[in-house]
């Protein structure tokens, strides 16, 4: 599954919080600071901006997937795939 090119900050953060159980527990500047509990605590930084880059997109959910012991395809079907 290709990864969207005109998905936000905050529709991500909105989708890691659904899918994922982050939850938003900072704001700084332009970037969004999530945190997670589930499987021991976990910080990831976001960019809030209207498009996400690509590759920022991927690091993003490379950095869940490791996390959460996926590969980054199966967090993107989580997150996308519905």
């Amino acid at each position: 599954m290709k990864l969207p090119r005109d998905l936000a900050g905050r529709e991500l953060s909105r989708a890691l919080e659904k899918k994922f159980g982050y939850q938003v527990t900072r704001e700084t500047g332009s970037h969004l600071r999530l945190t997670t509990q589930v499987g021991g605590q976990h910080h990831l930084t976001i960019p809030d901006h209207d498009n996400l880059r690509v590759g920022t997109l991927a690091a993003i959910l490379g950095e869940v997937g490791t996390h959460f012991q996926l590969e980054r395809a199966d967090v993107v079907r989580r997150l996308f795939g519905d």
